[in-house]
């Protein structure tokens, strides 16, 4: 059979942030544009992508275990993303696969697949083959990630996504609005902005004007914040680092332009250890800007991620990591053990601390945030809340407040209800909490 047929598909296998999501989204976008379709399974793959992660060692082990099965069960791959970076790493491992390149090489993976599964002359007419204006999503209809920049100009020690990622670059003010505003026509109803640093936005650009709707806009974190706004959906906000212009932000999400959400990577309390991590941060101006903003908007919920275990941590060190953690009051945390990636800096740095006391420093951790969830989420018992459901089957629905992320936060659970369906929103009152979740039933008029 000749391998240049009328129809051909292409799997995708996307792993790691949701930034690495929307390069999956582009690619896919682009070779069904081309005249692709998309496989949901090997069998009928005729090549299969796989898009890696290579942040840390337990994600380039989970990359390198992906591309093996897609070699098992298709044997016909080719990978991108950023472990792909380092084509001597995937080569070593899988010498056998087609192509490699590295992070946001859209047009060398879609070359790629023109040249390991071409079509047929004439088998896609790009007038009648249509495509809708939004493009391919991976997320379900009613959210999508709005990636703004790629790259990040930071440094942190512990990090390597620069050398796979470059410095920050980011999108012109214009398109990003643009594209919200068709993701918002297609039916998206809730906006999750992405990038590196979200609030170094068009930092790199001078913050270069551009005109959406008739109106002037800055290539900057607050004009971002404000044209999504208009927009009449939730806008959530990602990978935000408590900067003084943070603040001027407050205002809009007071007013419900915004949801007021914060995912902002704090990784550590004690200054000295922010200092060898090169995290642009400080303990107690952090505190007192939290508490700023929760005076302008009480509502705010605040997740962040946080590392223990960090070369040189002392006791007394993560101590006051979990006194910082009590004092903050934060919604939603999730914690990692330090690991040392390849080309870190602090791999470098002396006393490493042994496993088995990253472990049990996490496990403490983890109980302290445990305990603050919990009281938080039972404090909202009682209170009325808009929920965006995410599923529902015969035994209920399951959605979300302005408070949760999709999957990395919480859920409200709605046992029993009926006549919902994915997307739809209403308003609840809240009946019971555990450490993580709600449970609500729906306000009757």
């Amino acid at each position: 059979m000749s391998n240049t047929q009328a129809s051909k598909r292409v799997g995708m296998i996307s792993l790691g942030c949701p930034k690495a999501l929307v390069d999956s989204e582009r690619i896919l976008t682009k070779l069904q544009l081309d005249g692709y379709d998309i496989s949901p399974d090997y069998a009928d793959a005729d090549v299969v992508v796989v898009n890696t992660c290579g942040f840390i060692d337990g994600a380039k082990q989970e990359s390198l275990d992906s591309i093996k099965e897609a070699m098992r069960e298709n044997g016909r791959v080719i990978v991108t993303g950023c472990m792909g970076a380092v084509e001597e790493d995937i080569r070593r491992h899988h010498p056998d696969v087609l192509a490699v390149s590295g992070p946001h090489e859209y047009d060398s993976v879609v070359n790629s697949v023109h040249q390991f599964a071409p079509i047929a002359a004439g088998a896609h007419n790009p007038f009648t083959d249509l495509m809708p204006p939004q493009g391919i999503k991976l997320t379900p209809k009613h959210y999508a990630y709005l990636k703004i920049s790629e790259g990040c100009n930071h440094r942190c020690s512990f990090c390597i996504i620069p050398s796979m990622r470059g410095d920050l670059v980011s999108r012109p003010i214009d398109e990003v609005l643009r594209e919200a505003e068709t993701l918002v026509q297609g039916g998206t109803r809730e906006l999750l902005v992405i990038s590196q640093d979200t609030s170094a936005y068009g930092v790199d650009t001078g913050y270069a004007p551009g005109r959406w709707r008739d109106q002037e806009y800055e290539t900057r974190f607050y004009d971002l914040c404000e044209g999504l706004g208009e927009l009449g959906v939730w806008v959530r906000l990602h990978y935000v680092y408590p900067y003084p212009h943070v603040d001027h932000v407050m205002p809009l999400m007071a007013d419900g332009a915004v949801l007021p959400y914060l995912d902002i990577p704090f990784q550590h309390a004690n200054q000295r250890l922010l200092k060898l991590m090169k995290r642009p941060a400080h303990n107690e101006k952090t505190l007192r800007r939290i508490e700023s903003w929760r005076a302008q908007v009480p509502d705010l919920a605040l997740r962040s991620t946080f590392i223990v275990g960090f070369p040189g941590e002392t006791e007394a060190e993560f101590e006051e990591l979990l006194q910082w953690l009590q004092a903050a009051q934060l919604d939603r945390v999730g914690c990692f053990e330090y690991s040392p990636v390849e080309g870190a800096g602090a791999n470098a740095l002396p006393d490493h601390i042994p496993e088995a006391v990253k472990a049990e420093r996490k496990a403490r951790f983890m109980a302290v945030q445990e305990e603050i969830s919990r009281q938080r989420m039972q404090a909202k018992v009682g209170a009325e809340m808009e929920i965006l459901i995410d599923y529902a089957d015969a035994d209920g629905a399951i959605g979300r407040s302005w408070a949760d992320a999709p999957e990395i936060d919480g859920q409200v659970h709605l046992p029993g209800v009926q006549g919902l369906q994915p997307g739809d929103a209403l308003v609840a009152e809240i009946i019971d909490a555990d450490e993580h979740d709600l449970f609500a039933r729906p306000v009757q008029d």
